[in-house]
């Protein structure tokens, strides 16, 4: 009960009348305790939105603060992208509007259907006829459809009566007639730009322009990067640890499947530690293997997959496997290659007296 606790001034006639109610009530001065439950209720809920932004901001902020040295977009990675607190507020906002409108049209339709039956009624205590006003949504479809209103529906009956289904002399929607001259100016507009005058290029010339750019951004970023120019011919083996320790790294990712993880072999690919080659001994044979591949007997060309770089370290480091015999390794196969002695260098001594 909330009682004023200021004196008011009362006319003696206030007073007799103040007097005959019990309890006796006056306007609240928002002191009573029922207000002070409200305002704490409402302290409560002020906290608790605001403890709950600050954690939302917390558990995003790593996300914000976040620097990628790629540019991503959001759907390759959506749950740590900086914009998903972002897409989930606009989505619950979306979300919040459409139910709104919802609610909204159906209260409001709700409220019409309340004015017609009140109109109704009226219309029944005097003793009128009713008749229904048109919404500016049924005019604005009438005026669309151009139809004619079912008390006018006599003028265009055309006398036709199938079994109650009678036919009336209805011309074409504005609307379909519009579309439809549409349609038929998009025509001859799609006509003179894409088959006449060659303003825009086909699909398939689209296409072909697409697949022209790329192999021009690939030429570009070939050329910032150019790659270094290996001359199998001329290439010589050395033990340059740095290399053979790249090769490994290859190998070891691409072909253990074929010929183990110590180069052995197995049932597909062959020994690569003894001196019996299928395909040639030479550091240029073995690059050519690897570069070209041998299709017949299941060897892929890495060439295609690998950089010329990548493609000599690999060489190096089976040329490095000569004479480890691993455990169990293959049987040979192919030709023993034999390489050729470097000859010594001539005495310079040799001929003087």
């Amino acid at each position: 009960m909330c009682i004023d606790k200021k004196p008011l001034r009362m006319t003696m006639s206030q007073a007799q009348t103040s007097a005959s109610l019990t309890p006796f009530k006056l306007e609240c001065q928002r002191n009573c305790e029922k207000c002070q439950k409200k305002r704490e209720k409402k302290s409560s809920a002020v906290k608790k939105i605001t403890v709950l932004s600050m954690l939302v901001m917390f558990i995003f902020s790593p996300v914000w603060a976040q620097e990628s040295g790629i540019s991503k977009t959001f759907w390759d990675d959506p749950f740590n992208s900086p914009m998903l607190p972002f897409y989930v507020v606009t989505t619950l906002v979306f979300i919040a509007t459409i139910l709104v409108i919802v609610v909204a049209a159906y209260m409001l339709k709700i409220f019409n259907i309340m004015i017609h039956q009140a109109r109704e009624e009226r219309s029944q205590r005097l003793g009128v006829p009713y008749v229904a006003e048109q919404t500016w949504w049924d005019k604005l479809s009438q005026k669309l459809n151009a139809s004619v209103p079912v008390a006018q529906e006599k003028d265009i009956d055309l006398g036709h009566n199938f079994d109650g289904i009678r036919e009336l002399d209805n011309h074409l929607p504005p609307w379909w007639k519009w579309m439809f001259v549409g349609t038929v100016i998009w025509g001859v507009i799609y006509l003179f730009v894409y088959h006449l005058s060659n303003s825009l290029p086909l699909s398939e010339r689209e296409y072909e322009n697409e697949l022209a750019d790329a192999a021009e951004q690939v030429r570009i970023l070939r050329a910032s990067q150019p790659a270094a120019i290996i001359d199998e011919n001329s290439l010589t083996f050395t033990r340059d640890q740095g290399i053979i320790s790249k090769g490994k790294v290859i190998f070891t990712g691409n072909c253990v499947a074929c010929h183990r993880a110590d180069g052995g072999g197995n049932t597909i690919g062959p020994n690569l530690t003894d001196n019996y080659w299928l395909h040639g001994g030479e550091i240029k044979n073995v690059f050519g293997t690897i570069k070209s591949g041998v299709v017949e007997k299941g060897m892929p060309a890495w060439g295609k997959a690998m950089s010329p770089q990548d493609v000599r370290d690999v060489t190096f480091y089976v040329m490095s496997l000569q004479g480890s015999n691993p455990k169990e390794g293959k049987a040979p196969q192919g030709n023993l290659f034999v390489p050729a002695e470097t000859p010594a260098a001539a005495d310079s001594l040799v001929g003087k007296k």
